[in-house]
């Protein structure tokens, strides 16, 4: 028997207000209040194999992860979304087709949703990236702000690929959005929606196939609504939100 949650009432009373709790990430109003729902890719060959991924598209999404697709589409199948956005990368390009099948409108493919470029670590396995490259490979797992490869830190570049994403997404056309992507940039996502640096990288964690929810006001603030929502992956939830 399929659950159904409905969050019409919030059992403790909800925000009414989140005015400045944030700063804007669009630096313009938008037309309207927006809700933006982000999802990880189902798992993928290399997560199956313990491998690092970084932006390499020679990852696809496994069986399994096909599977975390279609539980994603299920669990979200009473909300109607505007538009999906999704990363290009194979894995992510997958699960937002699995669960977009049946839209009229289109995907829309944004390169700043494409995950963190790890140079020589990505294919790796990560006991041989720490055996391999062991200063480096700490570096990305314990210090990842200070990860650097010839002068350039990939978190940088990730947070500044963040608020592009944002500011694409927010200032599309419709009120409720789908995101698919990875969890890099996801947490990129997170901490620059709430106005934290790439220092705070490892402070969020999501899984495949966990749903992260946010609401934005007219200036474009956000407020974190839900983070990594993963009941549907152990049972027939279905969300109302």
């Amino acid at each position: 028997m399929i659950k159904r949650f409905r969050y019409d009432t919030p059992l403790t009373g909800g925000a009414f207000d989140f005015e400045k709790a944030t700063t804007s990430l669009t630096r313009k109003a938008l037309a309207c209040p927006k809700k933006v729902t982000i999802v990880r890719h189902g798992l993928s060959s290399w997560n199956e194999e313990g491998r690092v991924q970084g932006s390499s598209n020679l990852s696809i999404l496994s069986e399994k992860g096909a599977m975390q697709a279609e539980r994603c589409k299920m669990a979200l199948s009473d909300i109607h979304f505007d538009q999906c956005f999704s990363s290009p990368i194979s894995r992510a390009k997958t699960t937002a087709e699995i669960m977009w099948q049946g839209k009229e409108e289109p995907l829309i493919f944004l390169d700043s949703l494409k995950e963190a470029h790890l140079y020589f670590l990505e294919g790796m396995k990560n006991e041989d990236a720490k055996r391999i490259y062991p200063k480096e490979y700490t570096t990305w797992r314990e210090d990842p702000s200070n990860f650097c490869v010839d002068g350039v830190y990939p978190l940088q570049k990730l947070w500044g690929r963040a608020y592009e994403a944002w500011e694409e997404i927010l200032l599309t056309p419709g009120e409720n959005f789908l995101v698919v992507t990875h969890k890099s940039i996801l947490r990129a996502l997170i901490c620059t929606a709430l106005g934290l640096g790439p220092e705070r990288f490892r402070s969020v964690d999501i899984n495949n196939g966990g749903f992260c929810v946010f609401k934005f006001n007219k200036q474009g603030e956000a407020m974190l609504h839900s983070l990594n929502m993963t009941a549907h992956m152990y049972t027939d939830h279905i969300y109302h939100y």
